[in-house]
């Protein structure tokens, strides 16, 4: 489906922009520890930006079901949720925000689910 195609390359573009950004203009602005917090959402986003595109792919031929199509909507949540609150997390120091990314995680956990089901289902 072109969508997760879509959303999986501007997922990879988004996260080479915010991966410059952490690693050049933040590097002096922000601790260490919370460098670290930034990149591991960078890390997640590329991870699941390949797999946006690699759903895409598969749901174009190898497995022809409307669950990869959703198993990717919650992919796409899982990256605004979690990785997007590590973002905020990271820059502004607001901790409380640390409590919307396991609903990230587990929006992650729920599309890979939806993936293994609608590949079981054929």
């Amino acid at each position: 489906m072109q969508t997760l195609l879509l959303l999986g390359s501007l997922n990879m573009l988004i996260s080479v922009i915010l991966g410059a950004f952490g690693a050049h203009a933040l590097k002096k602005k922000i601790s260490a520890e919370m460098s670290a917090v930034y990149q591991t959402g960078v890390q997640y986003q590329i991870a699941h930006g390949l797999a946006l595109l690699g759903m895409g792919i598969i749901s174009n031929g190898i497995v022809k079901s409307q669950l990869v199509h959703t198993a990717g909507w919650f992919l796409f949540a899982g990256i605004i949720l979690f990785s997007g609150s590590l973002y905020v997390l990271s820059v502004t120091g607001i901790k409380k925000l640390g409590a919307i990314t396991p609903i990230g995680g587990l929006a992650f956990i729920v599309g890979w689910l939806l993936l293994i089901v609608a590949i079981i289902q054929g």
